[in-house]
């Protein structure tokens, strides 16, 4: 008996996917680029009160754009920019004023707070600069697709050859922490771009591979391939976008900014960021978001693999 052809989908339907496509990719890509402003931007303002009451009038000029953090004078400015608190500070004093930055925290804020806040004749200080091989901070900005490309590719090959479990884990595990390792070989060994420990930036980029690849393969364990395209979705179109890397999470719009940074990519690249010029300060929040992806992703896997075991325990 002759089997009846398959039917195959028209090639017609490329021209009603495709352009939906382009449109959510614009819609992610270039809206919040197009966007780029402050929004409510942590921002120092230092010095006594009858020379920061000027500069707090001018900044509240400016609604919603800055978030300001007091403090008694040049030192505590300092020490909340090394410690994550702003981005930047303006110091007044009688006879001038001095406009604090920290480039390694985004070369785009910091140009944006000496165009900006920068005053005639005022003097700026970069508390903590970027790497000088890496000033605008192109290409630390220009890593986070890479990552998610090798946590996106590494939990799909993985969950499609391997049935969930512990040995699937184990294999994730070990390729996570060989693209941190080769990407710190080449972005801190070989171009040079950020500093700090090696090991700890490697583990800062293994745990962050890990949280997507974790997901992807939870995803497929559960939910089978459409887990897989799920997965890649949210993490190049939003994931990606909207990680805030290449300019800063308060410039983005307000809801890209909040999503990018509970996603993997954003809370990896904040991460890496901290322990590359930061000396590790205001490593909490992203080590915590990229600890639950990865927990939820892992758990996922041995969802997928007890309800594997169920299943074949039913049909033996």
């Amino acid at each position: 008996m002759a089997s009846k052809p398959r039917h195959r989908p028209s090639p017609w339907i490329a021209v009603l996917v495709v352009p939906v496509v382009v449109a959510v990719a614009l819609s992610t890509f270039a809206w919040s680029a197009a966007n780029l402003e402050p929004r409510d931007l942590p921002l120092g303002v230092a010095g006594p009160a009858q020379t920061t009451v000027p500069v707090e009038a001018r900044l509240a000029e400016r609604k919603g754009a800055f978030e300001v953090h007091r403090y008694a004078d040049a030192a505590a400015a300092t020490e909340a920019i090394e410690d994550r608190e702003v981005y930047g500070a303006v110091v007044a004093a009688p006879d001038r004023q001095t406009l604090f930055i920290a480039s390694a925290a985004s070369p785009t804020v910091a140009g944006l707070l000496r165009e900006n806040l920068a005053a005639s004749r005022a003097k700026v200080l970069d508390v903590v600069p970027a790497d000088p091989d890496d000033p605008r901070g192109t290409a630390f900005g220009s890593m986070i697709l890479p990552l998610v490309l090798a946590g996106l590719i590494g939990g799909t090959v993985v969950s499609l050859l391997r049935r969930p479990g512990l040995g699937e884990v184990g294999i994730l595990v070990a390729t996570a922490a060989a693209s941190g390792l080769v990407t710190i070989v080449i972005v801190q060994g070989w171009l040079g771009v950020i500093e700090g420990p090696w090991l700890l930036n490697a583990g800062v980029i293994a745990l962050a591979v890990l949280a997507i690849a974790s997901m992807v393969a939870g995803l497929m364990a559960l939910i089978g391939l459409v887990g897989i395209a799920l997965g890649a979705l949210l993490m190049i179109f939003l994931g990606n976008p909207w990680s805030g890397i290449a300019s800063a999470p308060e410039l983005l719009p307000k809801a890209a900014g909040l999503i990018g940074r509970l996603l993997p990519p954003g809370a990896g690249g904040n991460l890496l960021r901290n322990t590359a010029f930061f000396d590790g300060a205001g490593s909490g929040g992203p080590l915590a978001v990229l600890l639950v992806w990865t927990v939820l992703g892992l758990g996922g896997i041995m969802a997928g693999a007890a309800m594997q075991r169920r299943r074949t325990a039913v049909t033996s």
